[in-house]
């Protein structure tokens, strides 16, 4: 089925990127990749996003702080959904604290 909609995926592994960007594509979705936490927090300042697709672990600001700031700072509160290889219940915890 088609959706449609705009994602940002917020990943630094470029094939991780990849992947999730044509998925997303394929699915109908009008796609912006950033490469870390820094790059995603002004494109969520000034553009709408449907979704986020956030990495949790990233060099400097990782995907937990940036979704806080996301959470913290800005008046859009795109659904955000959590990309991590972490699978115990605290790792679940952690995301949902972070926003």
């Amino acid at each position: 089925s088609q959706l449609s909609g705009r994602i940002l995926i917020v990943e630094d592994n470029a094939v991780n990127q990849l992947v999730a960007r044509r998925l997303s594509e394929q699915l109908g979705c009008e796609v912006t990749v950033a490469s870390s936490g820094e790059e995603a927090l002004p494109l969520v300042s000034r553009e709408r996003f449907d979704l986020v697709l956030m990495d949790c672990q990233m060099p400097i600001l990782d995907g937990y702080a940036a979704t806080q700031q996301i959470r913290q700072q800005f008046e859009q509160k795109p659904v955000i959904i959590a990309l991590t290889a972490n699978a115990m219940l605290e790792d679940r915890e952690r995301c949902l604290e972070s926003g």
